[in-house]
């Protein structure tokens, strides 16, 4: 009797310390889910370290990941585009240029370019100018081309109650600004002052906004849609809602139609820089026999990459997606197109992009949907088990320190910078993390008490996990990750 209870208390201190591949869930995990009424078929988990196992929960079925769906687009166009990929902006002509006045259309030819700003914009017309064009004489050329359809946001409904948000922005090739306007909002007790930047011709902005006797830090319960009103050849943006009195608060939003905000930014800018333009502000495609007049090109493409997956950049993402099916490496201009069959939509080679490298490593991409590769999406999905094996083949790609140097580091940075801070992981494990309504996950690196490297991927899809209940849970996860393998096994 005295045998078997040892033995059974062996059993039981070996069971404690050996993180067991099955899918039992942790004692802190399962804990956190009943404490806050998350059914555990509502979790899928997956924890590895090197080949072993350490946790599998339903980790071969396919669940919402909402943002962590950035890590496969990132590291797929590290390995795929690689670390030299800049996405380029181009002003092209094929018209002659005779005392001042180019005879002909100028072509802002867009290529996927990340940075693309007002400020861009202007140093590139100031290249014109300084070329001793000041009289454009034909009609200014957009063109989208590169990604097909060249609007994919033309006619689309809104994710959600806010179309306006940054978060919300559908790229293309040629978006200048992310398509934002900047508003500064003042208010005194009895007046709201508003600045739009960047001034954009025959563009204003008023408001219908009532001031209100509130706190300041809760300005945004006031908020209401804003509109952009065509008044003639002018756009009126409306500000709706109410403000808080004696408020400062700025705030981005995309009110105004891409096609507008390009040409008008253009127009004004031109303008400012003394030059003379009447002509219209045309969809196009580049004419094979123009000559560049002056270029801009992106930052590097880690550095992009820090700036999608730190803080879960929804347009940057889905523009790197996008350029998986459109563009491929070159390495001496760091991006070329790549000539595909016209039929193709660019999200669909982009999709067949991310296959084929998950192919090629040796992953079953079965279950996978991918729409935009930002995860900003209710249809996009991948199991746990893909997501560690793309993780897993992150760690031995030739860009694994840009890859990995781009995701939040717990209790420091980026989306992660509020949470664990009392958890051994804090300061170093890489987590990316996804949260939409009725989804929370995440997805990275974390090293247990033996400094020994895991692969951490969890997805929450349940209507019990907003309001903080399903992040409290995969933070559970982090740190009993975090915390194992110190304890050692009872001498035999």
């Amino acid at each position: 009797m005295i045998r078997r209870l040892a033995i059974a208390a062996v059993a039981a201190s070996l069971a404690a310390w050996l993180p067991l591949a099955q899918a039992q869930l942790p004692v802190p995990v399962a804990g956190k889910l009943a404490a806050n009424g998350i059914a555990e078929d509502s979790i899928s988990a997956l924890v590895l370290r090197g080949d072993t196992t350490l946790l599998s929960h339903l980790a071969d079925r396919p669940m919402q990941p909402a943002s962590t769906m950035k890590l496969v687009t990132t590291l797929v166009g590290l390995e795929t585009l690689g670390p030299v990929f800049k996405g380029r902006t181009e002003l092209r002509s094929n018209a002659d240029l005779v005392r001042g006045v180019l005879k002909g259309d100028l072509v802002l030819r867009g290529g996927a370019d990340a940075d693309f700003s007002g400020e861009v914009l202007e140093k590139m017309l100031q290249t014109l100018r300084n070329q001793g064009i000041y009289r454009l004489a034909g009609n200014l050329v957009l063109d989208r081309s590169l990604f097909s359809p060249t609007r994919s946001d033309v006619g689309l409904a809104p994710f959600d109650e806010a179309p306006e948000a940054y978060y919300n922005v559908i790229p293309d090739a040629l978006l200048v600004n992310k398509n934002m306007l900047q508003i500064d909002m003042r208010s005194s007790a009895s007046k709201l002052t508003l600045v739009m930047q960047p001034p954009l011709e025959k563009v204003s902005i008023v408001a219908d906004m009532r001031l209100i006797d509130t706190d300041c830090a809760k300005w945004e319960d006031g908020w209401k849609l804003p509109e952009a009103q065509q008044k003639g050849g002018r756009i009126e943006v409306v500000l709706h809602g109410t403000f808080p009195k004696n408020c400062a608060r700025g705030y981005s939003i995309n009110v105004v139609d891409r096609q507008e905000y390009v040409g008008r930014l253009f127009r004004a800018t031109w303008k400012r820089l003394g030059g003379w333009f009447s002509g219209d502000v045309i969809e196009g495609v580049t004419a094979p026999d123009t000559r560049i007049l002056a270029e801009h090109a992106a930052r590097a493409l880690p550095e992009v990459v820090r700036d999608i997956n730190k803080p879960s950049d929804n347009t940057l993402a889905r523009t790197l997606f996008l350029s998986l099916g459109s563009l491929e490496a070159d390495p001496v201009l760091g991006s070329r197109p790549v000539l595909y069959a016209s039929a193709d939509t660019t999200q669909a080679r982009a999709d067949m992009a991310v296959r084929n490298w998950m192919r090629g490593h040796g992953i079953n991409d079965a279950g996978l949907v991918m729409e935009n590769g930002s995860g900003l999406s209710r249809i996009e999905r991948i199991s746990p088990v893909q997501m560690g094996s793309l993780l897993k083949a992150g760690l031995r790609s030739d860009w694994s320190p840009e890859f990995q140097a781009s995701m939040p580091i717990v209790a420091v940075d980026g989306t992660m910078r509020r949470r664990l801070h009392d958890s051994p992981a804090a300061g170093h494990a890489r987590m990316k993390t996804g949260t939409l309504t009725n989804v929370v996950a995440i997805a990275g690196y974390v090293r247990d008490a033996l400094g020994r490297q895991c692969v951490v991927v969890a997805m929450i899809n349940s209507e019990q996990a907003n309001n903080g209940k399903g992040r409290a849970v995969l933070d559970a996860l982090v740190d009993w990750v975090a915390r194992s393998g110190a304890e050692q096994p009872p001498a035999q």
